[in-house]
């Protein structure tokens, strides 16, 4: 029970951490905001934020990458890979947002457009999920010791490649929908809609959508 406590009084922390620092990004700007002024808003030592954010560009990224190699590396005996991938963003699109979260998605996502070097760093965590995917994604590294450090066969590559940009162009929409003033509800079903789209044409190839030929 002790060890629960700690537990989410750790994630408390932390989310208010990010919190705080979500919110004078947004007023202020990233580059104007350090992460001491972080600190003392949020009322912890710099020390404790650094466990918790290891860089200030975590704390503005701080929810934007996801971990899709953890998704394929954990998936059930005999799930495809894609399989695996498509429950878990078909789940993601099934979450019932609240309002703060939607306003808080849309001010990091404001932030880190606004921010050259948050930009630079956003690509480079693209680039690095894309790799990491395709080292979970290559036979000869799946299920062994350091395989992130292992380099995946070309086909690997190609298909994470795929894959990241294909999530990546879904969180877009999603994002733009928001921005634009679309009905968190509408927003919603468009990402779940959109999510069958993708993982069907990943699955299945571009033909798995093209228009009929009605001439």
């Amino acid at each position: 029970m002790m060890a629960g406590l700690r537990e989410r009084k750790k994630e408390q922390t932390r989310q208010r951490i990010a919190e705080v620092a979500l919110r004078l990004f947004a007023e202020r700007g990233y580059d104007a905001v350090t992460v001491a002024e972080v600190a003392e808003a949020a009322g912890v030592a710099k020390v404790t934020l650094f466990s918790y954010f290891p860089s200030k560009e975590c704390l503005a990224l701080d929810g934007v990458e996801q971990d899709m190699s953890r998704v394929v590396t954990g998936r059930r005996p005999g799930q495809t890979p894609l399989a695996a991938l498509r429950e878990h963003y078909r789940s993601m699109a099934a979450q019932e947002l609240g309002e703060p979260d939607v306003a808080a998605l849309t001010a990091r996502v404001g932030v880190v457009s606004a921010s050259p070097a948050l930009m630079s760093a956003l690509h480079q965590s693209y680039a690095r999920q894309r790799h990491e995917l395709a080292a979970a994604l290559s036979p000869r590294t799946r299920g062994t010791a350091g395989a992130d450090c292992v380099t995946p066969g070309l086909v690997a590559s190609l298909v994470a490649a795929q894959i990241t940009a294909s999530v990546t162009t879904l969180q877009e929409a999603f994002f733009q929908r928001l921005a634009t003033g679309t009905p968190l509800a509408q927003a919603s079903r468009r990402l779940a809609e959109d999510v069958e789209v993708a993982f069907d044409l990943l699955e299945h190839g571009a033909t798995a959508h093209e228009p009929e030929d009605r001439a």
